[in-house]
């Protein structure tokens, strides 16, 4: 399907399928394998063959998931995982020690930011921040020689800022360093980070390609497009003591990253996405451009409601021709940009507690991508470990209100709204 545009790979599956086989990719719902040749599994642990040895490490119903993606993005392969935060975290242990160091956007989720600034820093993996508008040299300033990896957002939650991808990849280009995106909100269907200097990508699989609320997971995916034998890397490079000394450089080339972070991240740490939940995905990537659209759609009328309203005083979307971030959007996400709005309301932090308690329809729901629409207060619930001043930093103000816009009819969201703000 290679020349195809991207929703029809959506739709149909990437496998081949023989005659009388089942038209949807079945669920393997199966820990183990059967093999008669002892001397091929040997050759499994040892890598030399391909198949699958243990659902830990790979399952067929997953990984036709992850060729999905893989093929999605544009990567030379992906890895999926139990959850959006198994994902960064498989993304960064892949390549960092102890030591090392990162340097990140700061307008990124909540539970990124606690993540990279207080889990990894309990494994002296150092973070340094960045504000989405600052320069190239201020940028660079940031790194040390033990910099692994600068990481953003391509839109980021809540703050809705667009990552300037040219910027970005120019500063990871100059510094030998792998750039990696969270594409969670835009999904693969708004912007195909690799296509913009990203080298690795990462979603939490749980928000829009899944779409209906109803499972955890993430995914990991591989350009396949960085020199890892830069002399930064030797976790890739040099030989692997418990593969009998094997290179994944030199044995994998390209996807030397991704097959690592397979047989040693996932391998050792375990987290391990379910074949049902892959299966569920599989079936959500079906349907995935019809409803960005819809969301896409319902998300910039709502924004511009709220722009003209008298109780609001602030609206962060990427598409309002108004927004700081509206030329980087129609660059990088000329479909549109996904369906999260932030805007501030009259009153502060208890404004913006009162408006949620005052929807009649639309629930506070600590989740985005579902097909519902529903509202939160990052101040008071996903960034309430962050302070003040981080709180700020990472775009969320005291009255700021994320608003999921859903794919429900768009003048009965208004009217909701409307009824609550008044």
């Amino acid at each position: 399907m290679n020349n195809f545009k991207l929703e029809t790979p959506l739709v149909q599956s990437l496998e081949e399928f023989k005659e009388g086989e089942p038209r949807v990719y079945p669920l393997v719902q199966s820990t183990t394998y059967n093999y008669k040749d002892p001397d091929f599994v040997a050759g499994l642990f040892d890598l030399t063959e391909s198949g699958h040895m243990y659902s830990r490490i790979s399952n067929p119903t997953v990984q036709a998931f992850e060729n999905k993606i893989a093929k999605l993005e544009g990567g030379v392969g992906a890895v999926a995982v139990s959850s959006g935060q198994a994902a960064t975290t498989t993304a960064i242990l892949n390549i960092c020690n102890s030591g090392d160091h990162i340097v990140a956007c700061s307008t990124i989720y909540g539970g990124t930011f606690t993540l990279l600034s207080s889990s990894l820093k309990k494994l002296d993996i150092e973070i340094s921040f960045f504000g989405p508008d600052s320069t190239e040299d201020e940028i660079l300033s940031l790194f040390k020689e033990n910099t692994k990896a600068i990481f953003g957002e391509t839109i980021g939650n809540p703050g809705l800022n667009v990552l300037d991808f040219e910027k970005i990849s120019r500063v990871a280009k100059k510094a030998g360093v792998p750039f990696i995106v969270d594409n969670t909100i835009a999904t693969p269907y708004l912007c195909r980070p690799i296509e913009h200097g990203a080298n690795i990508v990462i979603h939490s699989t749980t928000k829009y390609i899944d779409g209906q609320g109803s499972c955890v997971g993430g995914v990991v995916v591989d350009a396949g497009n960085f020199d890892w034998n830069n002399g930064k890397f030797p976790s890739l490079v040099e030989p692997d003591p418990s593969y009998h000394g094997l290179s994944y450089y030199d044995t994998f080339k390209d996807a030397a990253y991704i097959v690592k972070a397979r047989t040693h991240i996932l391998r050792d740490f375990g987290a391990t996405m379910s074949p049902f939940n892959a299966f569920i995905y599989l079936r959500g990537l079906e349907t995935l451009h019809v409803r960005m659209d819809r969301h896409c759609e319902n998300a910039l009328k709502v924004a511009k409601f709220l722009e003209s309203h008298e109780n609001v005083l602030w609206v962060n979307y990427p598409k309002l021709k108004s927004g700081k971030y509206y030329e980087l959007a129609e660059k990088y996400l000329p479909k549109g940009s996904s369906g999260i709005i932030l805007f501030g309301i009259k009153g502060g932090a208890e404004g913006g507690r009162k408006f949620t308690t005052k929807l009649k329809w639309i629930n506070n729901v600590v989740h985005l991508g579902d097909v519902r629409t529903c509202v939160l207060h990052p101040g008071s619930t996903t960034h309430r470990q962050l302070s003040d001043e981080e709180q700020i930093a990472a775009g969320v103000m005291p009255e700021a209100i994320r608003l999921n816009v859903g794919i429900e009819n768009i003048d009965d969201i208004i009217a909701d709204i409307d009824q609550a703000l008044k």
